[in-house]
């Protein structure tokens, strides 16, 4: 009987064995499921991740070389000036770069016009380009409060004009919003315009928005939709990104493509422009432009009720860019903005010859 026990036990044991060998399988096929996936997920946030700024003047950061401004939150704000000193000016002028831009980026007013009408005009890297600090909590509403505290710590008095070219020109709606007080007049070019602001009709923004190529329709999408994800669709190979970073030559106008040999004196300033990182300039300038705004331009009030001063609008009809079907919108809705429609220019016509002597001229000079 101890025999045949031991027979009974072995043959159980071996029973056992095989009733035990699939649920071993399937927990290695699990464990190995759950390791991919944590690996996927790894990967996958690492991709979104946008690498670490290079904040100029840190240990591996490029150097200051401009002037700059110590922000009261501690960031700095790098700046030129030009035309006459601000002490003897009769006109103070900010200009506001665009999109991919930086403060050599200013607006080509010649040096008899600025001489002539006595115009301090002074740049500015926005948050994140050149050797402005990086904003990683920047809204429309702190590029506005960035301005005013420019103004203040360079003592440009009480009021000051504002000049905004294109992702610049969008920011300064925000001024007319935030720091209307401030303001001795402001013009608009080519003002780049937020898709989902409340105020346009489904069909308008809607025809608008398909002008635009496909990938930069994605590209705005991703911006406003799924901000996080920004990084990710502007530095990956598998689907075309947005065309404006990528200094596709077909997105220019036949005017501007007439004016585009002008850019060439951009190159000694080019590397400086996203030397910070693309995420902290480029794309943040996209999840800001395109993101959620608590207001729209369309809701403001005429910061000059006694005509104490003049708001401009300058589009170009042919702007395949920003298309001038939402400014002209936006003009109609503000009757206080004077809006100037030029029929052949694209996108690029500041940089027109004599064009920059025109619009500042009719900002300053305008009863």
């Amino acid at each position: 009987m101890g025999v045949a026990g031991k027979k009974v036990s072995a043959a159980s044991a071996r029973s056992h064995t095989r009733k035990q060998a699939p649920s071993s399988s399937y927990g290695i096929l699990r464990t190995l499921s759950v390791v991919l996936l944590v690996a996927l997920v790894a990967l996958s946030y690492q991709a979104l991740q946008p690498p670490p700024s290079k904040i100029c003047g840190s240990e591996n950061g490029p150097p200051v070389t401009s002037t700059r401004i110590k922000l009261k939150d501690g960031r700095h704000l790098a700046y030129l000036e030009s035309g006459v000193a601000k002490e003897k000016a009769k006109y103070k002028v900010i200009f506001v770069h665009g999109f991919d831009s930086c403060r050599y980026d200013v607006i080509p007013v010649s040096s008899e016009v600025l001489e002539e009408v006595g115009i301090s005009l002074i740049s500015f890297d926005r948050p994140g380009y050149g050797e402005s600090d990086p904003h990683p909590a920047k809204t429309e509403k702190s590029i506005a409060l960035d301005i005013a505290e420019l103004a203040d710590q360079l003592e440009l008095g009480s009021k000051f004009y504002i000049i905004g070219f294109s992702m610049g020109g969008e920011m300064t709606w925000s001024c007319l919003k935030h720091i209307p007080h401030r303001l001795a007049g402001v013009a608009l070019l080519a003002p780049v315009a937020n898709f989902w602001w409340s105020g346009f009709p489904a069909n308008i923004s809607k025809e608008a928005y398909g002008l635009q190529l496909p990938q930069d329709q994605w590209a705005v999408r991703v911006a406003h939709y799924t901000p996080w994800l920004t990084y990710w669709w502007n530095s990956q190979t598998l689907f075309p990104a947005s065309s404006v970073i990528a200094r596709r030559f077909d997105i220019f106008s036949a005017e501007d493509q007439k004016i585009l040999p002008k850019m060439v004196t951009r190159a000694p300033f080019m590397a400086q422009v996203t030397q910070q990182g693309n995420f902290e300039s480029l794309h943040r300038d996209m999840m800001v432009g395109f993101g959620s705004w608590n207001y729209s331009p369309m809701d403001l009030n005429n910061p000059f009720p006694r005509n104490e001063g003049t708001v401009h609008l300058w589009h170009g009809a042919q702007d395949l860019i920003v298309p001038v079907s939402l400014s002209r919108y936006i003009t109609q809705k503000l009757p206080w903005v004077h809006y100037h429609e030029l029929p052949e220019a694209g996108h690029l016509f500041l940089l027109a010859d004599g064009m920059a002597d025109v619009i500042v001229k009719s900002l300053l000079l305008s009863d």
